[in-house]
């Protein structure tokens, strides 16, 4: 009788045991999600194709773009739909400093990229090969490989294709790299349709933690929005005003800066500031003994042209015809060149430095920086000067953080928009009909 109670109490264990088990051994793997199959990379973000598209349509037809028609939102769902794509959701991206990049899409039915790209092999030159014992569609002209699953499909061009392929192959269920977690809980432009996150090894040396772009668009420019966070402070604040020149007609570049960095003297080993060091090495310039002497109000401009008075020689015939030799003086135009900057009593010392290094030299009683037109310099009490005119340009408040910057016609406008200890957020206005025309699309 005990044996019976024994026995019907193990198979009642066992039986328990192998019901509370049977998940644990018998379960089928959950396939990975597209977001666990996404590798690491120097820069990663997500684009909303379709509210982008959305977005940027009134930029395509008010320049009457030719290819503003299959740039619309109702046309790339459309053909999502048709190559078996879900671009309702969002296209995650990601791209490395040397150039190699891609994207994951969703896919909503694998049967109908196959059917997609037969008929896309029939004009353009696309192989396929066999790469990490998968099918791999590629064309070597644009170095472009192109792999899709049953959930995912996976664009890349560059040359680290097969560890690219390898990482996505082998990702785990509910496996995201925590990179991608990391910008997947950030809220900074949380609604934007196209953000960019930066991983990207020099930006982490020069103390930025994190660093996000955003885009943002309107009829006549594209607006790159920045958040920039430091692991260690700024060391810097915005003024409320300091000095600037007032509006200088036709000018092409100018930079426009009011800061405190009075605690930034104080870490001259912070790698931000670093940074700009190493940037200045290139031509030797003392970036350190700059920051000692400057005092944070800063305006540079460069464009148009200033009236400046030149002497010259001229001989001329006296009335018994002998030659003699008459300094006369006479008005021209040179490029608009003006520098200023508030200055200590480190300011003397500064500008000595760059006669002993060369970039500032001295020729016919006035200065030249590198390969700019002869300046005049004046030296006040609490700034420095520099200016190819005659006169410097007029001085007024202005509480502006911000570079405008011209290249190839197209003027590209940043702005400093907020900074506290440890965050700043820019933005830069890139204005686009130039940009149009170079490219001969309008």
């Amino acid at each position: 009788m005990v044996r019976k109670v024994f026995l019907i109490i193990f198979l009642a264990v066992a039986l328990a045991c192998f019901l509370f088990l049977k998940p644990f051994f018998f379960q089928k793997s959950t396939e990975a999600r597209l977001i666990d199959r996404l590798p690491s990379a120097d820069f990663i973000g997500r684009i909303n194709i379709l509210e982008l598209a959305r977005e940027t349509s009134g930029m395509m037809y008010y320049h009457k773009l030719p290819f503003r028609d299959v740039t619309s939102k109702e046309f790339l769902l459309s053909q999502g739909k048709a190559y078996g794509l879900n671009l309702q959701k969002p296209i995650y991206i990601f791209g490395d400093e040397s150039g190699d990049s891609g994207c994951l899409i969703y896919v909503r039915d694998s049967v109908k990229i196959a059917a997609g790209l037969e008929r896309i092999r029939k004009s353009v030159n696309i192989k396929d090969t066999i790469i990490e014992k998968q099918k791999v569609f590629f064309s070597e002209k644009d170095n472009v490989f192109l792999h899709y699953g049953l959930n995912y499909l996976l664009i890349y061009r560059g040359n680290l294709f097969s560890k690219t392929l390898n990482y996505v192959l082998k990702a785990k269920y509910k496996k995201t790299l925590p990179l991608w977690n990391r910008f997947f809980k950030d809220e900074n432009f949380k609604n934007e349709h196209l953000v960019i996150y930066s991983n990207w090894p020099k930006l982490i040396d020069a103390g930025i933690k994190t660093a996000i772009f955003a885009h943002d668009s309107d009829s006549l420019s594209f607006n790159l929005k920045c958040f920039l966070k430091k692991t260690k402070p700024f060391y810097i604040k915005q003024k409320d005003e300091g000095l600037a020149f007032s509006s200088v007609p036709n000018a092409s570049k100018s930079v426009e800066l009011h800061l405190d960095i009075s605690e930034l003297k104080m870490h001259l080993d912070d790698p931000f500031l670093l940074l700009g060091m190493n940037l200045g090495k290139r031509i030797g310039f003392p970036f350190i003994d700059f920051i000692k002497a400057w005092e944070g109000d800063l305006c540079f401009v460069e464009g148009g042209t200033q009236k400046t008075r030149e002497n010259y020689i001229e001989t001329e015939l006296d009335e018994n015809f002998n030659t003699t030799e008459v300094q006369k003086y006479r008005d021209v135009l040179v490029p608009g060149y003006s520098l200023y900057f508030s200055s200590n009593e480190n300011g003397e010392k500064f500008i000595n430095r760059l006669f002993a290094k060369g970039i500032m030299t001295s020729e016919s009683g006035k200065i030249r920086i590198l390969y700019s037109p002869l300046l005049s310099i004046r030296q006040g009490k609490g700034n420095i000067q520099l200016y190819s005119g005659n006169q410097a340009p007029r001085l007024m408040n202005s509480s502006k953080n911000s570079i405008v910057w011209t290249n190839k016609g197209t003027i590209y406008r940043f702005n400093i928009d907020s900074l506290n200890r440890h965050e700043l957020v820019g933005s830069l206005q890139i204005p686009v009909k130039r940009i149009f025309r170079r490219n001969k699309l309008i």
